[in-house]
């Protein structure tokens, strides 16, 4: 594992950005064949390296993130892979896109958060990640797709109802298993009166999440 300093310093003067814990860069491209293209030898370098990054491949840009998951840190070896694509990227005539690359995070403000993150836990299907500024640590999801959870301490009880919800759409055939894990996890069911285009749950302290379906949508 490496130092936030030690990372900036190695990957100064590259598109790599450290983010939360992980690497991010992101390419534009003149189409998707290009795009392709950069991840068939990004590819083929992360398997000579026996490392890989996560690549998400789009029409004008390709994203790629680079973590250690062993230890959920950036180490050593992200390092030099993020070097070698860099080198890949720049061979190809490739520039950074136009725009930085952004991740978007959840924060859940809460009184008791070992009694809430169980239930945010199971109702977005995330596993633990490692926050080195927390004792509780994150969550994040295993597929990489979506937008991490953290939990600031409360001091006092809110008073009103939450304004913001979270939906999490899932297949039909899942909502089921999924709700009652929620609600097994200390969940609290709200409504189920649009079921099953969906079911709305709270946290032990009224934090809202929509268990929706494409069901009756269509």
């Amino acid at each position: 594992m490496l130092t936030g300093a030690e990372i900036v310093a190695a990957l100064r003067g590259t598109p790599w950005n450290l983010f939360l814990g992980r690497l991010h860069a992101s390419f534009a491209v003149e189409n998707l064949a290009a795009g392709v293209r950069l991840a068939d030898r990004v590819s083929e370098a992360a398997d000579s390296a026996g490392h890989h990054p996560d690549i998400d491949l789009r029409y004008t840009s390709v994203h790629l993130v680079l973590v250690s998951h062993d230890v959920q840190a950036v180490t050593v070896r992200d390092v030099r892979l993020a070097l070698t694509i860099a080198e890949i990227a720049s061979a190809e005539g490739l520039a950074p896109s136009a725009t930085s690359p952004q991740i978007t995070e959840i924060a859940v403000d809460a009184l008791d958060i070992p009694t809430i993150r169980p239930f945010w836990k199971t109702v977005l299907a995330y596993v633990d990640g490692i926050d080195l500024d927390s004792e509780v640590g994150d969550l994040c999801d295993p597929r990489g797709i979506g937008p991490s959870v953290w939990f600031q301490q409360m001091s006092e009880p809110r008073v009103q109802r939450n304004r913001i919800h979270l939906d999490v759409t899932i297949a039909h055939r899942e909502a089921p298993a999924r709700l009652a894990a929620a609600l097994d996890a200390g969940g609290v069911l709200v409504s189920d009166a649009a079921a099953p285009r969906f079911w709305v749950v709270a946290d032990a302290e009224g934090n809202e999440v929509c268990i929706c379906t494409p069901e009756g949508r269509h």
